[in-house]
């Protein structure tokens, strides 16, 4: 970390088509656990053109036997509602909230999967307790590059985005239409973050705006607003729209799909990534329960002054309810040694899947909260992994 090197993180827009996916696949997520908090829901969804499908497995334990699913979780006014909320409204969009084509192949969670996940015993289980979803790797990472305890690339992205969104659904300005990316490059010099070599902006727009006039808009409207003015300098270049024109965009210029976007949900790649996708899965999927629960440890323990950079991995096997591995490094940053903060750790969290659902309190709605501009180094009541109340009870067990 001793030299100077440029580090970039790309975040999307809630019109990018995978975007859309994600957003109308947690939607279904959470009007499940509005019908049922023990709802099972592998909620996947393709978008293209004109066209949405919903794919995937659900199981609602309280609903009536016989009694369809569409009955209690709408799926085709949950999906308009979505893309209507996006912002696909306009006459001219081929995919549009009321004239899109949508359809369900939703089927019940595996009965081999659900004995496994389920607190009760079963032949070969071996114990009667909640078992992991899946068998995998998650990792959670933190870092003191900014308040939020997040890479510093990853979250100047994700604020051009939230800002071209709060801008354009606000009707400031008519040209702005939902699809959109962002990319920073920050130049580190001995491991902190000193400036900004270049932002790259793509915002889709109507046919009768100027190139001039969205680029002189996103540098001095957006940009220079958002992000640390001490960060941009004369040499920071602004490449905006460089392809010269974006029209075409959402599901109608590219096909969107659930999960695509791991990198934009987590660390901007500086934190490793386990391969899992978040959207769409209920808190029984350690894809997301587990990931969520390693950005709270990772968190607490740069909150704790233990390391100014911390990532945790946990590995499980399906069925099973203990991690089968649990690795923390602080890349050689920490106050304490690190097999101090790893039994810190142990004693002041527990991994079971069960018990991660139960501390951030997870069968809750709020996973739409989560899908737009990362899941982790939001400022919300909702978002508990976020929460640092385990600092000071890590700092004592450590020391």
């Amino acid at each position: 970390m001793l030299r100077c090197f440029i580090f970039a993180s790309e975040s999307v827009g809630e019109g990018h088509p995978d975007k859309v996916c994600d957003t109308i696949s947690d939607a279904v997520l959470d009007a499940c656990i509005r019908q049922d908090p023990t709802s099972r829901v592998a909620c996947e969804t393709f978008a293209k053109s004109h066209m949405v499908i919903v794919g995937g497995e659900i199981t609602i334990p309280n609903l009536p036997k016989g009694q369809p699913l569409e009955s209690a979780v709408p799926i085709d006014e949950i999906v308009r509602n979505a893309v209507r909320e996006i912002g696909y409204v306009n006459d001219d969009d081929i995919f549009h909230a009321d004239k899109i084509d949508i359809q369900n192949i939703i089927t019940r969670q595996s009965p081999d999967i659900a004995q496994g996940v389920d607190a009760h015993d079963a032949e070969g289980k071996g114990h009667a307790e909640q078992g992991a979803g899946d068998q995998g790797l998650m990792f959670g990472f933190a870092c003191d590059e900014t308040p939020e305890l997040m890479p510093a690339p990853i979250m100047f992205a994700h604020r051009l985005g939230r800002e071209l969104t709060r801008i354009r659904k606000a009707g400031k300005v008519r040209w702005l239409r939902p699809d959109a990316k962002s990319q920073v490059s920050v130049i580190y010099d001995r491991g902190v973050p000193v400036g900004i070599s270049n932002v790259v902006v793509s915002t889709q727009h109507t046919k009768d705006v100027k190139h001039s006039e969205i680029r002189s808009f996103i540098i001095e409207e957006v940009i220079k607003k958002v992000l640390p003015n001490e960060m941009l300098t004369g040499a920071t270049e602004y490449l905006i729209n460089p392809t010269g024109s974006f029209v075409v965009g959402g599901p109608e210029g590219d096909t969107g799909l659930t999960g695509r976007k791991i990198i934009v949900d987590s660390y901007g790649g500086w934190g490793r990534h386990g391969g899992g996708a978040f959207s769409g899965k209920d808190p029984s999927k350690v894809d997301r329960s587990a990931a969520y629960m390693g950005r709270w440890v990772a968190k607490n323990v740069v909150a704790a002054g233990l390391a100014k950079r911390c990532e945790v991995q946990f590995a499980y096997a399906i069925g099973y309810p203990n991690p089968v591995s649990m690795n923390i490094n602080t890349f050689e940053t920490n106050t304490a040694p690190e097999e101090a903060i790893e039994r810190a750790v142990s004693r002041t969290f527990s991994f079971k899947p069960a018990d991660i659902i139960q501390q951030l309190d997870l069968l809750r709605p709020i996973y739409s909260k989560t899908t737009n501009y990362g899941h982790f180094g939001k400022d919300d009541a909702d978002i508990t992994w976020e929460q640092t109340t385990k600092a000071a009870a890590l700092k004592k067990a450590a020391h």
